[in-house]
């Protein structure tokens, strides 16, 4: 019964041209383009640029010389990549997919062919998916923009990670996907409780720029950035420290161990809580005007 519910919606959603476009093409067409515009304009502007001394750090590695690693700037990025941009562009395809059934009120048709909770299964595999070819995608037009850059600069391109920097790098990848899921959850609660698609997509996006600025209210408030009330109020924060103890030259501090358990605790609550709300709410509503 899940399997044929997955199938129903990747059927939906493979037809959808235009949830495709903006959720998995366009930020990564977005990044390409202007990545490669940037190199050109720098290139053009090289001898008054190398003058400056205050040039930000961005533009000084770009003007460097010797060869480009692309394996150092995969790692580089790794931590980025579930930014603001791909979050936002993600959630109009998952906002798409929640609430969709409510704004085209068919519901009534699926609900008496499978189980509830099947078709909610269906649909957070199926954004998932979406998801994944968006972080993919995005990663790939990354390391394109900088092997062009290396082209545009003259530089010899090469790629090397050490066996320390590959584990590194999926693990970042790895937060990075928890991060997206843990937004598409939040989605997934506003659509079912709210039965629109605009909260479906805007209530994640508000709740995570409140999130946003949690550390430091909080730190006004005398709460330390590593203290329990911090860090689970604000799972992107708890992402950062996350990214932060798998970085290669990291030293290992007493108490780490509980500042990591606090991390995943919260991290894996703003996942499972808003799942578990959402499939509760679900089965208990009422669709018969869907």
């Amino acid at each position: 019964m899940w399997a044929d519910a997955t199938r129903a919606e990747a059927f939906r959603l493979i037809h959808s041209r235009t949830t495709w476009f903006w959720s998995v093409l366009f930020l990564p067409i977005l990044t390409l383009v202007f990545g490669v515009i940037a190199s050109y304009v720098i290139k053009a502007n090289t001898e008054r640029l190398a003058q400056d001394t205050d040039a930000p750090p961005e533009i000084t590695a770009m003007l460097a010389e010797g060869p480009l690693n692309l394996g150092g700037s995969v790692l580089a990025n790794a931590a980025e990549l579930a930014g603001p941009g791909l979050l936002l562009f993600v959630l109009i395809g998952a906002a798409t997919v929640y609430a969709g059934d409510y704004r085209w009120e068919t519901w009534r048709l699926l609900r008496p062919r499978s189980d509830r909770t099947a078709l909610i299964v269906g649909k957070l595999l199926v954004v998932t998916g979406l998801s994944v070819a968006a972080m993919g995608l995005l990663a790939v037009a990354t390391l394109v923009s900088e092997a062009v850059r290396g082209f545009v600069f003259e530089r010899s391109v090469t790629f090397t990670l050490t066996g320390e920097e590959v584990g590194a790098l999926f693990g970042l990848w790895g937060l990075a996907f928890l991060r997206t899921v843990q937004f598409l959850m939040l989605s997934l609660l506003a659509a079912i409780f709210t039965r629109s698609l605009l909260a479906a997509l805007f209530v994640p996006l508000a709740i995570g720029v409140a999130q946003f600025f949690v550390p430091n209210v909080f730190s006004m408030m005398g709460q330390t950035p590593d203290s329990w009330l911090t860090v689970l109020a604000s799972p992107g924060h708890a992402v950062s420290l996350l990214q932060g103890s798998l970085a290669p030259d990291t030293v290992t501090l007493t108490g780490q161990g509980a500042l990591l358990a606090k991390t995943w605790i919260s991290l894996i609550g703003w996942i499972v809580i808003p799942l578990a709300g959402a499939v509760l709410l679900f089965r208990r509503q009422d669709l018969s005007k869907e």
